[in-house]
């Protein structure tokens, strides 16, 4: 009916930046949706952050995290969950600063949007680098999903920090870094960070793995 028309189609334009509904009938009792609007955005969210930041949400509230049914609601194309890969959630300030990574290089779930949901939470709540993510800090980062391809063996000359990411590996330690990082345009400081992160001192004997991501930004 009438009374009911113009909100709708309210609600229809709204639901093209992201929507999150808290509630519907309560607290009122009757009919109404209560949901935050994120308007700064208009462009629809890929549905790999939109899950990231879902699952964080999720958790920041003490919610279970995302099951199957809930994975399917964010995108029901059961193409983009299906697969088993490894990705990196990271999380950003509004300004641009890191706020927390974490990643898998091989798979360790059964498909992609569990490794989704397993590492957004692992990157808000359990980056040793940062404390954990607050509830109020939610509205002000931005999460970014990258999907890795297969490692591959490789030497320094088949390294393009902009291209691939890199894997160093010895005696052990392993340390990796992202591809196409800002003020990371050389091999020589591709390999130097990761095998830093790695706690590797000494690049003799060191082995090197090389990977594609392809990277998925809320905004």
């Amino acid at each position: 009916g009438e009374c009911g028309l113009r909100s709708v189609l309210t609600l229809l334009g709204l639901a093209g930046a992201p929507l999150e509904v808290f509630s519907y009938e309560g607290p009122f009792g009757v009919g109404y949706c209560t949901a935050l609007w994120n308007g700064r955005r208009a462009d629809p969210v890929h549905p790999y952050p939109a899950l990231a930041r879902l699952s964080v949400t999720r958790h920041l509230r003490g919610a279970p995290e995302p099951g199957e049914a809930e994975i399917l609601a964010v995108n029901p194309d059961t193409s983009l969950w299906s697969p088993k890969k490894a990705c990196f959630v990271s999380i950003k300030t509004a300004e641009g600063s890191l706020r927390g990574c974490i990643g898998t290089i091989l798979p360790l779930t059964a498909d992609l949007g569990r490794e989704i949901v397993m590492n957004a939470v692992s990157a808000a709540a359990r980056d040793p680098r940062f404390p954990p993510l607050r509830l109020e800090e939610l509205a002000d980062v931005r999460f970014s999903v990258d999907v890795l391809s297969l490692p591959e063996q490789t030497s320094l000359d088949g390294l393009d920090p902009k291209r691939y990411g890199v894997i160093v590996t010895k005696e052990g330690r392993r340390g990796l870094l992202l591809p196409d990082l800002e003020g990371v345009d050389a091999i020589e400081k591709q390999v130097s960070i990761a095998a830093q992160k790695g706690g590797i001192r000494d690049l003799s004997g060191a082995q090197f793995q090389r990977f594609t991501v392809t990277r998925y930004p809320e905004e």
